[in-house]
């Protein structure tokens, strides 16, 4: 359709910030869904982006240990929880971060990666959002197998579908290509809204400026 504004949002499932800004975002979208001359103008793909790389995969740590390590200690890391909890709260979400559990991203990312696909029924956005779930409030182990293969499941996986794609490295090549490009493109915090591969709106911002500049950028295209 002429007129479609294409929207990259990259971000990781363990940034509080990303399902904060997930939340105001999809506010937005939803404000101007509801405006017939901005229906059906906004395509959006989530993109890979980890915060820490180097996590194990086969290892889960308390997320607030995780905050003290990098934030120089246990009450840093307790002043920065609670205000992004309270942020959250004020954005509907109900932040559990005293039960998180940090591990590498990167087979969340994948099962993202998968639901973009057009060889499945998933939704990309309602996986993305399990996955946030998960993390920010289920206090789930993102690193194990079976859970991944359960959030899935909630959103429409086929268990036995999600277990073999898991065990194999379909898409590893598709997802270390997103994770360069982010490098690319100079993105070194999320989440970052990309639009049509040339400008990016970082961060959380309100759901008045997201629908601000969605707006303008339909506008410019019609």
């Amino acid at each position: 359709m002429d007129g479609v504004v294409n929207v990259d949002i990259w971000s990781d499932v363990i940034c509080p910030w990303c399902y904060i800004g997930k939340r105001r975002f999809d506010r937005a979208v939803a404000e101007l869904e509801a405006d017939p001359e901005c229906a059906g103008r906004i395509a959006i793909t989530y993109r890979p982006y980890q915060l820490d790389p180097r996590a194990p995969q086969d290892q889960a740590t308390p997320a607030v240990d995780a905050y003290a390590k990098k934030f120089g200690g246990q009450a840093q890391a307790e002043a920065i929880i609670a205000k992004v909890t309270s942020v959250a709260a004020g954005d509907g979400l109900e932040f559990r971060m005293d039960r998180a559990l940090r591990a590498n991203t990167l087979a969340s990312h994948r099962l993202i990666w998968l639901a973009d696909q057009p060889d499945n029924d998933l939704v990309q956005a309602e996986m993305k959002e399990r996955l946030l779930q998960a993390y920010f409030i289920d206090g789930l182990n993102l690193g194990d197998t079976d859970t991944l293969i359960a959030c899935a499941s909630d959103v429409g996986a086929d268990p036995d579908m999600i277990a073999e794609f898991l065990a194999s490295d379909r898409g590893m090549d598709e997802l270390t290509a997103q994770l360069n490009s982010a490098a690319e493109l100079g993105i070194t915090g999320v989440p970052a809204y990309v639009i049509d591969g040339q400008w990016s709106i970082p961060g959380a911002q309100d759901t008045d400026v997201f629908v601000q500049i969605l707006r303008k950028l339909i506008d410019r295209r019609r």
